[in-house]
C-alpha cells in the first residue's frame, strides 16, 4: 500500500472521529435525507473545492462539476443532476461558478491538440466565437482570459434558463433564481457576476418555452 493511498484512509479515520467528537449524532443525522437549498455547477478544478468556498457543511450544497463548469444540452450527466436537484430536492438556487486560471478556458484560446478532451473543448470554444469580436479587441492577455471566463460563466446561466428543466419549474410557480460567479484562486473571494435570473422572460423569445 503506498503511503498516500494510507494516508487518505487515516484522514478519513480522523474526520469521523472529529466530527463525532463535536456531534455524537453528525453521521445518523446526515444518513436521515437531504435538504440542500443550493445546486452548484463548478469546474473539476481541485483548487475550487464548493463547500469550503461558502462555509457549507455536508447536506447544504447539491453539486455537479466538469472541466470549465459547462452547461451542455446534451449531457445526461448535468442534466441527470439540474433535474433531480430541481423536481426532487427542490432547490431555490443554482450557482455557475467559474474561476479565473481556468485551464480549459485557457485551451479554448488557443488551437493545441490536447486529446479526447478536445471535443469539450470545442463547446467553451463556440462561446468564444460568440464573443470573439469583444475578447480580440482586448489586447492584454490576461485581461481577455480573465474577461473569457466571465463571458462564459454568464454564458452557461443562460443555457440553465433555457432548459426544458428550468422553464418547467418557473412554469410551476417553484422558486428557483439562478446564479454566476468566478472564483479567485489567488484571493479566495468570489465575484458576483450580477447575473440572477429568476424567470424565462430574461431569455430571448425563441427560447421561451410554452408548456
Amino acid at each position: 500500500m503506498s503511503d498516500f493511498y494510507k494516508k487518505i484512509l487515516d484522514n478519513n479515520k480522523e474526520w469521523v472521529e472529529q466530527s463525532l467528537a463535536k456531534d455524537p449524532n453528525y453521521f445518523q443525522d446526515l444518513a436521515k435525507g437531504q435538504t440542500p437549498p443550493l445546486l452548484w455547477i463548478g469546474c473539476s478544478d481541485s483548487r475550487v473545492p464548493a463547500n469550503e468556498i461558502i462555509g457549507a457543511k455536508p447536506g447544504e450544497v447539491f453539486v455537479h462539476r466538469n472541466i470549465a463548469n459547462m452547461v451542455v444540452h446534451t449531457d445526461m450527466n448535468m442534466l441527470s443532476v439540474l433535474d433531480y436537484a430541481v423536481n426532487v430536492l427542490k432547490v431555490k438556487h443554482v450557482l455557475v461558478c467559474g474561476h479565473y486560471g481556468c485551464g480549459g478556458i485557457k485551451a479554448a484560446m488557443g488551437n493545441s491538440s490536447i486529446g479526447i478532451i478536445d471535443n469539450w473543448i470545442r463547446h467553451i470554444k463556440d462561446v468564444y466565437r460568440l464573443h470573439y469580436e469583444y475578447l480580440d479587441s482586448i489586447e492584454d492577455e490576461e485581461k481577455r482570459f480573465n474577461t473569457f471566463v466571465e463571458i462564459n460563466v454568464k454564458e452557461q446561466v443562460f443555457d440553465l434558463a433555457k432548459t426544458s428543466i428550468v422553464q418547467s419549474a418557473w412554469k410551476n410557480g417553484q422558486e428557483l433564481t439562478l446564479h454566476g460567479w468566478v472564483y479567485g484562486l489567488n484571493s479566495g473571494f468570489v465575484t458576483d457576476l450580477q447575473v440572477n435570473i429568476s424567470s424565462n422572460k430574461d431569455l430571448d423569445e425563441v427560447y421561451q418555452l410554452k408548456f
